[in-house]
This record gives structure tokens, sequence and C-alpha cells, in this order.
């Protein structure tokens, strides 16, 4: 009766869903391709390479859950040289930073709909040995075709938030019957492990093993080679300071630019490079910068070498300048390249919206990484870098200006800080051989 309720009830929440699809479509250029996956409709071209043997599907919403997904692939693959994946991912930007990193033997999709037409559809077409799911992806129909087929369903990096906790407990029902076919469940701390519990889950299928976040790739030789050559053509000095907002949300922009302009009194020498989380916000940074009266230069102008035919973009006034304020990063999956080259990192999301984006990844360059209260996303990371004193958390934008305005000032601290942050990542890595290890 349960599974009667959720597909009588998602097919309605899907059609209420539907405009926001179609207007991502419109603003996001890369959203509309391939969408015919989402209804399990494939190429003949795709349809051929499932042909070619054996998969695991491996599922990962974003870019956070995908950088763990290629992360366990690698893993596994290095153990077993002969495996073959399915990669689907859920957003367009995730799917286009795949695009970039997946392996030419493995198949990318985007994700189908959890509608039980589309889904038998989908597992007659893929045929998978296996099923991974990456953090918290659970999606009834999918599970129940898995489990009625006798694919093995893991969950890897599973993480359980409040939020999601209370929705799934008023849903118990459905998730302990869920839960009840996958296995083994392996989660990321203790509290995620009790919650999945009280959610349903058979206790010998849940298995504590630490967070996969932390095995990000070591750094490559040239990380921030090209941002490097970029930030060289928009005349900023190697010796500049540089501050970096990354995977900013709506609000912080404003923020970091007030910050800004008071570091630059302070230090002449400071430079602002903004990412903005979501590529297709550039208009609207780019009106937050006219409002601040900061001169700006666009990634986009650029190509990898870091050239560019035109002189450098505008001020308020509309006239030409070559040496800009600011650099916004109007691109996707550049921020690492970025990260590599910053010197004062603040994490987006974090200090207005809430769950916050990956602290990890400056970290992984050894830069002082600053976060506003909301990182809600990273509890388990948070934990250990405040145990460190390897991040500095702040409750709003006054108490971030003046931290800032003393690390600014101190470059010993700067590098205590980063030395701290990566010695967190250093000691925690390893999950992701566990997890493998786990699932064979």
């Amino acid at each position: 009766m349960i599974w009667i309720f959720y597909n009588l009830v998602f097919p309605v929440i899907f059609l209420f869903m539907l405009p926001k699809f179609i207007t991502r479509m419109l603003r996001r250029g890369g959203y509309r391709r391939h969408f015919e996956q989402r209804f399990g409709i494939f190429g003949q071209g795709v349809k051929a390479r499932f042909a070619e043997g054996d998969h695991i599907w491996i599922h990962a919403v974003s870019v956070g859950e995908l950088f763990i997904a290629l992360r366990y692939i690698e893993e596994y693959r290095r153990l077993h040289p002969d495996a073959l994946f399915v990669l689907s991912t859920t957003t367009s930007t995730g799917h286009a930073l795949a695009g970039r990193k997946i392996d030419p033997r493995d198949v990318l999709i985007y994700f189908p709909v959890d509608l039980p037409c589309i889904i038998r559809r989908v597992f007659k077409i893929i045929r998978p040995q296996k099923l991974i799911l990456v953090e918290g992806e659970f999606w009834p129909n999918l599970v129940r075709r898995a489990y009625k087929l006798k694919i093995p369903v893991a969950l890897i990096n599973g993480r359980v938030s409040d939020s999601s906790f209370k929705g799934y407990m008023l849903l118990r029902p459905l998730t302990r019957r869920l839960l009840a076919m996958i296995n083994p469940i392996l989660v990321q701390g203790r509290r995620d492990g009790e919650r999945i519990l009280a959610m349903g889950a058979r206790p010998e299928t849940v298995k504590v093993l630490g967070t996969a976040k932390y095995d990000l790739p070591a750094p490559a030789e040239d990380s921030g080679a090209v941002a490097r050559s970029i930030l060289n053509s928009i005349a900023v000095s190697g010796d500049s300071i540089i501050l970096l907002g990354g995977s900013t949300w709506p609000g912080e922009e404003e923020v970091l630019c007030r910050i800004y302009k008071t570091l630059r009194r302070e230090n002449p020498k400071v430079f602002l490079v903004l990412v903005p989380r979501h590529a297709e916000r550039r208009n609207e940074v780019v009106q937050i910068l006219a409002e601040q009266n900061l001169s700006f230069a666009l990634r986009s102008q650029f190509n990898t070498a870091g050239e560019t035919s035109a002189r450098v973009h505008t001020n308020e006034a509309g006239s030409l300048i070559d040496h800009p304020e600011v650099l916004v990063v109007d691109t996707t999956g550049e921020l690492m390249d970025f990260y590599a080259i910053a010197d004062l990192v603040f994490v987006g999301k974090s200090l207005y919206s809430h769950g916050g984006q990956n602290p990890i990844e400056p970290a992984l360059f050894g830069k002082a990484v600053f976060v506003g209260p909301g990182m809600e996303n990273f509890p388990l990371v948070m934990e250990d870098f405040l145990a460190a004193g390897a991040i500095c958390q702040v409750p709003d934008a006054i108490v971030l200006e003046y931290r800032m305005k003393q690390m600014l000032a101190d470059p010993a601290a700067r590098a205590k800080l980063g030395a701290a942050a990566a010695g967190v990542i250093e000691k925690n890595r390893g999950t992701i051989t566990r997890m493998v290890a786990e699932t064979e």
C-alpha cells in the first residue's frame, strides 16, 4: 500500500516541479542537453556503450557527491581494472563536470525520473550488476526495482541532515521498507548511523566509516597555472594577496566587495576573485560590481592560456579599462584551480544561505579558510576543523571583516591556519578505500 501511495503522490510533485525544470533549461544552456535521458530515452550510441559489458551503476546528485563517486570508481578500478561504470547525475553542473573528468570507458547519463515505467525501462537498458548510491539518494522505485532484480544496492558516504531526518521520520513506514533493501549502508558519522537506524535500517547493515570528502586527489603540480596566467593577463602581480569568494550565493558577493574595499585600504596588494556557485548568475554579479563601483574582468573572456583578444571589461561608466579591480569566474569546474593561487578564501552558501559549500577543497591547498554560520551540510568536517583550529567560522559579515583584517596583517597566522587545515585532511584520508572493500 505504501508503494501505491508513493507512486500516486510523486507524479503530482513532479508536475509541480516541471516549471522549475523548464526555467532551468532556459536559464542554463547545458541543462536541456540530454534532458530526454531523465525519461529513460537514450540514443543508439549510448545504448551501444551499455552493451559493451556489465556495468556498476553509481549515482551522485551534484558536484560534491560527484567527486566522491569519481574517487570511488578510481579506487575500485585499481583493484578491478576491467570494471565498467555508469555514472548518473541530477544537476547540469555536475553533469558538465563529470563529462570532463569521467574515464572514457564509463558512461555518463542524467538520473531518470523515479517513476515505475521509467525505472523499469532504464534497468532493462543498462542491466547493472550493482547499484551504488552516494550520500542519501533513497529513490523508492530505483531501489525497489534493483532489489526485485536481485541487484545488490549499497549506500556510500551516507549522511542524514537535521531537516532530512525530520522528513524521513514522518515517512518511516516507507523508509523502513526501503532501507531493508540496501546492504551495506556506509555512513559518515555516529549521528548519521543513529539516525538511519531510527529510520528503520537493519543494524547489521549499518557501518560508520567516516566521511569520504577528505579523499580528494592530491593537487596536481600545475594546479593554479591557468588561474595565474589569467591574473597575469590583467596585471595582477605574483606578490598580490588574493581574496577569493568560492561558490558564493546571493548576498555574499556584496559583503565580499565591501570587505575588499576595506582591506585594500589596509594593503593595496589585495585583489578580489569571485566564483559564484552558479555561472548563470554572471549578470547578477556584474550588476553588484557596478553598484559597488568596482571594475571587473570575466573569466569567460580568456582562453585556457589566459589570453584574450580584447581589452578587459568595463567600469560603471562603460569605458574600457586595462587593470580591473575584480575577476569574476563565470565558468564551471575551475574553482579548484583558483583555490590553488588564493591567500584568503571565503567558502559560500554559509553566510546567509544554509548548508555551506565544501571547505575541504581550499584546505587541500593549505589555505586560510573562512565560513559563515550556515555549514549544516558538513557537520563532521566542521567538528574536525574547529577542533584542530583549522578554519575560521564567523557568525556574521561584521566579524568576517574583522577576522580577515587580522589575517591580512599576519601572514604567519594565515600560514598556520592553512597548515592546520591541510593536516586535518591528511589525518582523515582513506575512507574511500574502506568503502570499496565493503562493497566489492
